[in-house]
């Protein structure tokens, strides 16, 4: 058994805990007692959370970091150059990246990501997942039209399985790793194709785009007369085992069919992407998407922060629940992690409260400075299953 001493730790309530031991057997955590003094213990400085959970990662997109920000453009331009990008990367360049991708993730303090899989390389992935120790879902996206009505063309053709049954097919083949089930959007997958995804999905994670821009829309409701969520709902999409990506431009209606599906925010890239600023709902979790930054404490803070520009107002979200929707690996397939209690998985983070961002924080507001000011390069430990990373 090995046993940690952390300064304060979080334990999922309003504040933080003091001299808390927490004593872990294999990879989970046996004990956890707050308020022991300190002995033989190795000793944890600063605030230690669970793992943070990166529930939206394209691992092949950190390629394009600062290689797309001359000149201006919209989305629908930068899809260009990923799409080019993604057409040409093998097997080979995609391990490399996503062994750097998952390597900058941990060294950030996140423990398990979810890797929202279109251009097929799962082994690659698995692999580097597997060498650098991060626990990984993935996310197999289903990626069978380029539009509603139109066949793959250009770099999509290489991502397309024909049809749904054929994407169950290789599916059915991924072994190593905790596998859920992608449809890349409504504008990817046919309509009368869902079912047969949302089916191989039941009781998995199941994760799609929806909603990023406004194009989507308008073309949803030209092909289907029904917005992409409503879409999603007519053919079972929604409910507690999904999760919603960006869901930028929702209509009232569309909110309310939502009310039992998890949103994803991914503030740095929505804003890198010019999407807009979209209402996170009460089941939130954080993913840093096309990683033009990995830093979940940013992600957290800038769903606040961003609502407070579109609205005027200031508190939509308490630093508790931030952090919650940056522990949240339900989301992803691991109900047993995201908490600091007995029988949970040891993936814990220490963030340290000696640099100049957080030197002059107090314990009653540590959360609030941790969400707040804090960023990726304040992590000092990582643990995954209770092995430092």
């Amino acid at each position: 058994m090995t046993r940690y001493h952390a300064d304060f730790a979080w334990l999922g309530g309003d504040s933080v805990a003091a001299d808390v031991l927490i004593e872990v057997e294999g990879e989970r955590i046996a004990a956890v007692t707050p308020g022991v003094r300190r002995d033989r213990e190795v000793r944890l400085r600063g605030v230690t959370l669970p793992g943070l959970a990166n529930a939206h990662s394209h691992a092949f997109q950190r390629a394009l970091r600062g290689r797309t920000q001359r000149g201006g453009g919209s989305f629908w331009t930068w899809r260009e150059d990923m799409y080019a990008l993604a057409g040409r990367i093998t097997p080979d360049d995609t391990f490399e990246l996503a062994k750097g991708t998952y390597t900058e993730m941990v060294k950030a303090g996140i423990t398990c990501v979810g890797e929202f899989d279109y251009v097929h390389h799962s082994d690659a992935l698995i692999a580097a997942a597997k060498e650098v120790g991060i626990r990984l879902t993935l996310l197999d996206a289903c990626y069978i039209a380029g539009g509603f009505g139109e066949p793959p063309a250009g770099a999509q053709a290489r991502f397309s399985d024909g049809d749904a049954l054929g994407w169950v097919e290789r599916v059915d083949e991924i072994k190593g790793a905790k596998v859920g089930a992608a449809i890349h959007s409504v504008r990817a997958v046919p309509a009368r194709q869902m079912d047969i995804v949302v089916e191989w999905a039941e009781g998995k994670p199941l994760h799609f785009h929806v909603s990023e821009q406004r194009a989507e829309n308008e073309a949803c409701l030209a092909a289907h007369g029904f917005t992409p969520v409503r879409l999603l709902a007519e053919h079972g999409a929604l409910g507690p085992n999904s999760t919603a990506i960006h869901a930028t431009h929702l209509t009232e209606a569309d909110k309310q069919l939502l009310a039992e599906t998890t949103i994803c925010m991914c503030p740095t890239t929505e804003r890198d992407l010019a999407d807009g600023i979209g209402d996170a709902g009460p089941n939130l979790s954080l993913g840093s998407d096309s990683h033009a930054i990995i830093d979940l404490f940013e992600e957290a803070r800038a769903v606040e922060l961003n609502l407070r520009l579109k609205t005027e107002r200031r508190g939509h979200f308490t630093a508790q629940a931030l952090l919650r929707g940056a522990t949240n690996h339900a989301s992803l397939g691991w109900e047993d992690a995201g908490r600091i209690e007995p029988g949970a998985l040891a993936d814990l983070v220490t963030v340290g409260l000696d640099s100049p961002r957080l030197e002059t924080a107090e314990r009653d507001t540590l959360l609030e400075s941790i969400v707040f000011a804090a960023t990726a390069a304040d992590v000092t430990h990582t643990f995954i299953g209770g092995r430092p990373c």
